[in-house]
């Protein structure tokens, strides 16, 4: 089963646009037909998405999203209709890449869409965030339903923000570092080069490979630098590949320290989004199809749509994540804790909360340590020049006295 854009007029003359789940584009189209609807246009989902662009980046700014989704939340329980509350937020919002959006759900929602489906045929909008509405919508109880989605979108973004904080530190300490040995090898070593080049001394050992290597940096610095950007430019186009991106998660979980760190990052954000789903109202097996989609890892990706084939066939979620061997064992045990007592939501939030609490605590004391490190080596780099450029001064001056 594959998703199709279904666009169609009902009896009355409506005009309705649809994500709807079929085997081909013949069968949707027969099966609409035989209903009395008059068939505009079946397109695959995906097709739709990448001829048309969605109306610009298919990525979200997430912080103005979850503005628009507190002030839409704020008008229904005022008590407007939802079309009403879309009116009103479509044409104030200054977000343009999510304000004609919001103006094409509103237009497919006045033609009688759901809003779930209207919110997914943009492709745009996250499918968890799509799910929710679909289970708000079924539940008769959306405020409450967006609420958790709300709470959950906050908690991510709180996360990801304090991991990003964390790292701008070293990562700003390392360019320096690598910005200053840069300098002194390419501007610093060959002025001197040019001063030992009119004196006629031996030189160290340590001086000549300096120089040596600070004249060939300084005459091919462009080619350096062009080799460089082509280089990061090549990786970057090969990492977006599906195979690639599953080997660097491989290598990721397999690196010192910062594997492990990135891997209960991962599960926390797993945990986190079947918390929200289930608390939601979202069945398990679906809410397994929907965390599978929203995960950043394609390799934890695989293994969450392989455990979620499990759960269909009736076998308990902690089982079926032990499968994979990717998966902590005390979240594992966390999991089926809260199987066993009926409790998997308040559970899985637990999970989130620990394995969230421990990235940030290893983050920290990691990252400690690495600030360190970077001004270790720096300044053995720049004793290293130091010495051996100035070296030639000190043995001239002794041989004069």
């Amino acid at each position: 089963m594959a998703d199709f854009v279904l666009k169609y007029a009902d009896d009355r003359g409506q005009i309705h646009r649809q994500v709807v789940a079929g085997g081909s584009e013949k069968e949707l189209r027969d099966r609409y037909t035989q209903q009395g609807f008059l068939v505009y246009s079946v397109q695959a989902r995906s097709g739709v998405a990448a001829a048309t662009g969605r109306l610009g980046s298919k990525k979200l700014n997430m912080e103005r999203f979850l503005i628009f989704n507190q002030q839409f939340v704020t008008l229904i329980r005022a008590g407007l209709p939802i079309l009403k509350g879309l009116d009103l937020l479509a044409d104030r919002l200054t977000d343009v890449k999510l304000g004609p959006h919001v103006r094409a759900v509103r237009d497919e929602v006045k033609g009688g869409t759901l809003l779930s489906e209207a919110f997914r045929a943009q492709g745009i909008f996250p499918k968890i965030y799509v799910s929710s509405v679909m289970a708000g919508e079924k539940s008769g109880s959306l405020t409450e339903v967006l609420d958790r989605y709300i709470a959950y979108q906050k908690l991510a973004l709180a996360v990801r923000k304090k991991v990003i904080v964390s790292l701008l530190y070293p990562c700003v300490l390392l360019v320096l570092t690598i910005g200053l040995m840069v300098f002194l090898v390419t501007y610093v070593v060959p002025t001197f080069a040019t001063l030992y080049s009119t004196m006629q001394a031996q030189l160290p050992e340590m001086t000549v490979i300096l120089i040596a290597i600070g004249t060939t940096a300084r005459k091919y610095i462009l080619e350096f630098a062009g080799g460089l950007v082509v280089a990061i430019a090549g990786f970057r186009w090969w990492s977006r590949r599906p195979g690639a991106r599953e080997r660097l998660d491989r290598v990721k979980m397999k690196m010192p320290i910062f594997g492990d760190i990135w891997l209960k990052y991962q599960v926390a954000q797993l945990a986190r989004i079947l918390s929200t789903l289930l608390s939601g109202g979202i069945p398990l097996v679906q809410g397994m199809e929907t965390a599978a989609d929203s995960m950043s890892s394609p390799l934890l990706q695989r293994s969450v749509e392989a455990a979620g084939k499990s759960v269909r066939e009736g076998q308990p979620l902690s089982a079926s994540l032990q499968a994979s061997k990717f998966f902590p064992a005390l979240s594992i045990d966390m999991i089926e804790v809260g199987e066993s007592t009926g409790a998997l939501p308040a559970m899985l939030s637990s999970v989130a909360e620990f394995f969230e609490e421990d990235v940030n605590t290893r983050m920290t004391a990691t990252l400690s340590l690495i600030e360190p490190a970077i001004m270790l080596v720096m300044g053995s780099f720049v004793a290293f020049v130091l010495v051996a450029l100035y070296l030639p001064i000190f043995s001239l001056a002794d041989s004069i006295r």
